[in-house]
C-alpha cells in the first residue's frame, strides 16, 4: 500500500461546551493532515495527484480561516470538538474528492492539531477503497 500526505493549516477560535459548562472564546493554529492512501500506482507512478488533495483541502477549509467555529455552519449546531471538527473535514474530502481520485486510491485519514500534543484522529473503515 502506498499513501501521500497533504498538510495545511488554519486559525480559528472555539469555546468548548463540557459537562453543561461553556468554557472562554480561546483561538487555535489547526493544523490538518490528511492521508490518501492506494493500493497501486498509476501508470507515472502517483498514488494521486498531490495538487487534486492540495485544492480540495484549501476549499475544505477556507471558511474555518480566522473565525469563531460557532459562526459556521455545522458548528452553529454542534459542538466544535478536535473530534468533530476533523470528522467534518474528512466527509467534506471525500465529498471533495468524489471522481478525482484514481480507483485505487481512497480518503484515508484526517489528523487535526488542536494545541501541541493534542491531535484529533479521523480514519476511514479498513474496507474503503479495497473493493470488499
Amino acid at each position: 500500500m502506498f499513501s501521500i500526505q497533504v498538510e495545511t493549516t488554519f486559525s480559528a477560535a472555539h469555546a468548548l461546551l463540557m459537562g453543561g459548562v461553556r468554557e472562554s472564546l480561546h483561538g487555535h493554529n489547526w493544523r490538518t493532515i490528511v492521508r490518501i492512501d492506494g493500493n497501486a500506482l498509476d501508470a507515472d507512478g502517483f498514488v494521486c495527484d498531490f495538487h487534486v488533495v492540495e485544492a480540495a483541502l484549501q476549499q475544505v477549509v477556507a471558511r474555518f480561516r480566522n473565525v469563531n467555529l460557532h459562526d459556521v455552519r455545522p458548528f452553529d449546531v454542534i459542538n466544535p470538538t478536535a473530534e468533530l471538527v476533523a470528522k467534518h473535514i474528512f466527509d467534506s474530502m471525500e465529498d471533495a474528492l468524489k471522481g478525482k481520485l484514481p480507483s485505487s486510491a481512497w480518503m484515508a485519514q484526517v489528523r487535526l492539531t488542536e494545541a501541541e500534543n493534542c491531535i484529533a484522529i479521523v480514519t476511514a473503515e479498513r474496507s474503503r477503497g479495497l473493493g470488499v
